[in-house]
C-alpha cells in the first residue's frame, strides 16, 4: 500500500464444488465392530458403522435393525432371544434401548418385518453398555462411563451396584462386568484407588447392598473375568507370569481358574484316572435319576410358552477363596480372549505367537496345547453357542464359525446393505465429538474455554462440507480452540493405486549437471549397500530400467511403485570411463528414512567422541517406548560402559510412556562392590546409569518426551540442555467414528508435579539454553552437542 493511501476491499472470488455428498449402497460383510449370539444358536447381532444387524449364521440372512445417522453400540441378545437391547446416543445423549420380536410368525430377527422399540432408560446421565440379567427380568448397565447400575423391567427402578470412584474410563467400552448365571451376582473389574489403572477381580452382589470382594489381590493387571462351569468359578487374565518389557510394563499374560467351591476345585485337581472313575459314577447315577425325571412334564405359563429352567442359586466357599486358583495356560502369551467349555475340560483361547491371532486349546485333564484354528487376525473377540458345539469368532471386523468337534473354521458371508448418507452422519460425529471432548477432557472447566460458544460457530459451516477431508479440517480448528495439546482431526485416507516412490537408498549430488544423477553417498544398510554392488560416491546412474536420465525429468518417476521390484541400473564411473549395470530392488520412503535415522544418530555419537577424546557416550532416545528404552540400556551399559558421563539426547521425540523408567535409569547411585576372592567383577545397582549425565531437549519434544526432563530434573540426576519444551504433559485417547477413516484426540488426563501446575500449556526451560542456528547447522556444526560435550568435561 503506497504511503498516504486508504486500504481498500479486495474481491476474492473462490470457485469449489458445492454439490452435496451423495447417498450411496454399502455393502455389509465386514469391518463389524461388536458381536453377540443369541440363545438359539442361529443369528447374531453385529454394528457396522453405527447401526445393528443380525444375520442368520448358516445362510447369511441379513436384517437391518436400525436406521439411524447416529451410533448405536453394545448390543446383546435377551435369554430367549426375543429382544435386543443397546445403547444409543440420540439428541446429544446416551440412552438404553430394545428392539423386540413382536409377530409370532417370525421367530428369528433376521427374517423378522416389524419390530417394537422401547426405551429402557433415558436420562441426561450417559447410560450405555446394557446386558440382560440371564433370567431376562433386569439389565444392567453403566451410568456416566463408571457406575455399574441395574434396572428392573417391571418397576422401572434403578439401583447402583458398583460406584463410579472403583473404576476410571479412559476409552468408551473399557469397562467390564458379567452377570451371574444365576442372577444374583456381578463379575467386575475394578481398580482400588491407589493404582486405578492397575485393576482387581471382584465379586459384588446384584442387589446392589453388598461390597466389593477382591478376588485376586495381585497388583498386577486382572482383567475381563468370566463365569464358568455354571457360576462354579471364574477364569480371567492376568499379568502376574508376563514377561516384563524394558519399560516397566508386562506385555504378555496367562489364564487362571478360580474356584468358588472346594468341591470344584478338588474336581480340577483330580488326576486323569481319577475324572475317568468319577464319570462313570456319575453317569450311573444320572441313569437312575431319568426315569424318575421321565415322568415329569414341563409346566406350561399362562402365555403358553415353556418355563425357562431352573437355575440354582451359586454356593460360595467364602474361607481361603482366593487360595483356590490354578494357572489354566501352560505357556504365557498375548492371550487375548478365552473360553472354558462347561465341563471345564477344555481351554480355549485367543493368542498370537506368529504375530497375529489363533485359536489355541488346552485340555485341562493332560496339560496339552495345540492350535486348535489358523485365525491369522490382529483384532479377535469370540462367543461359545449355547450348545456349546461351535464358537462364533470376530476376526479384523469378520465373522467366523468354528466347529468344536473338528476344528474346522467356516466364514459367514452375511448379504446386508445400507443406504449410507454420509452427510446426516457427519452431523452426527460433529456433534460426537464435541459432546466427547466436553465429557472427557483432562480438567472440567475446559481451560476457561466457552465451548459452548465454538459449537455454535463451527456447526454452521456443516452444510457446506461435502467430504471428510474438509470434515476433519473443520473438526481440527475447532478442537484447537481449547488450546491443548493431543486433539485434532485426521482423515485415513488410503489410495489402493495411488503414488508409492521407491528409493534406491542413496543421497545425490545436486550440483551434478548433465544426463544421469550423481551418487553423493551409498547409505548404509541400503539396497545398493551390497557386496555384490560396485557403486560408490561420485558414480552416475545413467538410466533407469533403459530410459535415459535426462536433467529435464523428474526421475523419482521411474521409481514409483517399484519396491521390492528389480530394476535395472546403468551406472558409469567417471574417474576409470567403466560402464556397467546393476539389477537392484528399491525400498519404500519409510525404509529410507530408517537409515538416514541410524546415519544421523551414528554421525553424532562420532562427533561426541571426537570432542571428548573417546571419555564420553552417547544415546539417542527416539521414542518414549520399549524399543528406544531397549536402545538405551544397550548403549549406555553396553557401547558405553566405560565412559564417564553420558549424553542422553531426546530431540525430535514424539513421547509415548517412559519418563518414569528412563529417570530412574539415570538416576542410579553405586552403593555396593561386588569383589570374589579379591576381584573386582562389579558393582550395584547393576542395571542403571551411575555416572554423570546430562538431556538434550529441543522444542519438538512432545508430550512424554517433555514428562522425561521434568522427571529428570526432579530426581535431581542432572542438567538439561537446548531450548524450552512446550507444555504437552497430557496422555491422550484417539477415537475412530463411525466412519473409521474419521478420527480425534481427546487430552485425557494432566500430569501435575507435587506443589505445581499442571504441565499442559507449561513450558519447560531448559538449564542451560542453547539454540542451533541455521546457518551454522548447515556447516554441519550441532552446536547442542557441543556445549553438552563441554559441559559434561568440566565435572
Amino acid at each position: 500500500m503506497s504511503p498516504g493511501s486508504q486500504a481498500q476491499k479486495v474481491i476474492i472470488q473462490i470457485d469449489y464444488d458445492s454439490r452435496g455428498t451423495l447417498e450411496k449402497v454399502v455393502p455389509v460383510n465386514k469391518n463389524f465392530t461388536e458381536f453377540n449370539l443369541s440363545s438359539n444358536n442361529k443369528e447374531f447381532a453385529y454394528v457396522f458403522r453405527g447401526d445393528i444387524f443380525v444375520s442368520s449364521i448358516e445362510n447369511g440372512t441379513t436384517k437391518r435393525i436400525t436406521n439411524t445417522p447416529w451410533q448405536e453400540r453394545s448390543v446383546s441378545f435377551s435369554p430367549d432371544g426375543k429382544s435386543l437391547v443397546y445403547a444409543a446416543e440420540i439428541d446429544n445423549s446416551w440412552n438404553v434401548y430394545s428392539k423386540s420380536i413382536i409377530r409370532d410368525e417370525e421367530p428369528y430377527f433376521y427374517v423378522s418385518t416389524v419390530l417394537k422399540e422401547e426405551i429402557i432408560i433415558a436420562t441426561s446421565a450417559e447410560e450405555f453398555q446394557p446386558s440382560y440379567s440371564p433370567n431376562g427380568k433386569e439389565v444392567a448397565y453403566l451410568e456416566n462411563r463408571t457406575t455399574l447400575k441395574v434396572i428392573n423391567l417391571a418397576s422401572k427402578q434403578s439401583r447402583t451396584i458398583m460406584p463410579a470412584r472403583y473404576n476410571y474410563s479412559y476409552a468408551d467400552g473399557d469397562q467390564w462386568y458379567q452377570w451371574s448365571p444365576d442372577s444374583k451376582w456381578f463379575l467386575v473389574s475394578f481398580g482400588p484407588k491407589e493404582r486405578i489403572f492397575w485393576p482387581e477381580v471382584g465379586l459384588v452382589e446384584a442387589s446392589g447392598s453388598g461390597q466389593i470382594r477382591n478376588l485376586t489381590q495381585s497388583g498386577y493387571v486382572d482383567f475381563n473375568p468370566k463365569w464358568a462351569m455354571d457360576g462354579k468359578m471364574m477364569i480371567w487374565g492376568s499379568t502376574r507370569e508376563g514377561t516384563r518389557t524394558e519399560n516397566g510394563f508386562i506385555n504378555s499374560a496367562d489364564v487362571f481358574g478360580m474356584f468358588f467351591t472346594q468341591e470344584a476345585f478338588d474336581r480340577f485337581n483330580l488326576s486323569k484316572e481319577e475324572f475317568e472313575l468319577l464319570k462313570e459314577k456319575e453317569k450311573k447315577d444320572k441313569k437312575e435319576e431319568k426315569k424318575s425325571e421321565s415322568e415329569k412334564k414341563d409346566k406350561i405359563s399362562k402365555s403358553g410358552d415353556e418355563q425357562s429352567e431352573q437355575v440354582k442359586d451359586l454356593k460360595f466357599d467364602w474361607e481361603n477363596m482366593v487360595d483356590r486358583k490354578s494357572k489354566l495356560t501352560v505357556h504365557t502369551s498375548k492371550a487375548d480372549d478365552w473360553l472354558l467349555s462347561k465341563g471345564g475340560d477344555t481351554l480355549y483361547y485367543l493368542t498370537s505367537f506368529e504375530g497375529k491371532n489363533d485359536l489355541w486349546m488346552t485340555n485341562m485333564r493332560k496339560k496339552e496345547t495345540k492350535l486348535f484354528a489358523k485365525i491369522n487376525a490382529k483384532n479377535t473377540s469370540m462367543q461359545f453357542s449355547k450348545d456349546g458345539k461351535f464358537i462364533l469368532v470376530l476376526a479384523d471386523g469378520k465373522p467366523i464359525k468354528i466347529d468344536i468337534k473338528e476344528g474346522k473354521t467356516k466364514p459367514i458371508k452375511t448379504n446386508g446393505e445400507m443406504v449410507l448418507k454420509q452427510a446426516d452422519e457427519r452431523a452426527y460425529i460433529f456433534d460426537h465429538s464435541w459432546r466427547q471432548l466436553r465429557e472427557k477432557f483432562y480438567v472440567i472447566d475446559l481451560q476457561g474455554v466457552d465451548w459452548d460458544f465454538y459449537y455454535s460457530e463451527y456447526k454452521k459451516f456443516l452444510p457446506f462440507i461435502n467430504n471428510s477431508y474438509d470434515f476433519t479440517e473443520m473438526l481440527s480448528e475447532m478442537l484447537g480452540e481449547m488450546n491443548a495439546s493431543h486433539t485434532g482431526s485426521g482423515y485415513r485416507h488410503k489410495a489402493e493405486s495411488g503414488d508409492q516412490t521407491a528409493s534406491l537408498g542413496v543421497l545425490y549430488d545436486y550440483k551434478h549437471t548433465g544426463n544421469g544423477i550423481r551418487v553423493a553417498e551409498v547409505l548404509n544398510g541400503g539396497p545398493l549397500n551390497k557386496a555384490a554392488s560396485k557403486v560408490e560416491a561420485g558414480d552416475i546412474i545413467e538410466k533407469i530400467d533403459g530410459q535415459i536420465i535426462t536433467p529435464s525429468m523428474d526421475f523419482y518417476q521411474l521409481l514409483n511403485r517399484k519396491k521390492g521390484k528389480n530394476i535395472l541400473l546403468s551406472l558409469y564411473n567417471p574417474t576409470n570411463n567403466i560402464r556397467w549395470e546393476e539389477v537392484v530392488k528399491p525400498i519404500s520412503l519409510k525404509e529410507e528414512n530408517e537409515l538416514l535415522y541410524k546415519r544421523w544418530v551414528k554421525s553424532r555419537r562420532q562427533e561426541v567422541k571426537r570432542l571428548s577424546g573417546g571419555k564420553l557416550g552417547y544415546v539417542h532416545v527416539r521414542g518414549m517406548n520399549d524399543p528406544s528404552m531397549r536402545t538405551v540400556f544397550e548403549d549406555a551399559l553396553g557401547k558405553h560402559i566405560s565412559a564417564n558421563a553420558l549424553i542422553v539426547d531426546t530431540r525430535f521425540n514424539g513421547g509415548g510412556n517412559l519418563h518414569d523408567v528412563l529417570s530412574d535409569f539415570l538416576s542410579g547411585k553405586k552403593y555396593m562392590d561386588i569383589i570374589p576372592h579379591g576381584q573386582n567383577i562389579g558393582y550395584q545397582p547393576w542395571n542403571r546409569w551411575i555416572n554423570p549425565s546430562i538431556v538434550l531437549m529441543g522444542e519438538s519434544n512432545y508430550s512424554d518426551a517433555h514428562l522425561f526432563p521434568v522427571a529428570y530434573k526432579i530426581k535431581k540426576t542432572g542438567k538439561t540442555l537446548g531450548m524450552p519444551v512446550p507444555g504437552t504433559g497430557t496422555f491422550v485417547w484417539w477415537e475412530t467414528q463411525i466412519d473409521p477413516t474419521i478420527y480425534f484426540g481427546i487430552p485425557m488426563g494432566g500430569w501435575r508435579p507435587l506443589g505445581e501446575p499442571f504441565l499442559e500449556n507449561n513450558q519447560m526451560e531448559p538449564d542451560i539454553k542453547v539454540r542451533n542456528e541455521p546457518d551454522i547447522m548447515a556447516k554441519g556444526s550441532d552446536q547442542q552437542l557441543e556445549e553438552a560435550v563441554k559441559e559434561l568435561l568440566k565435572q
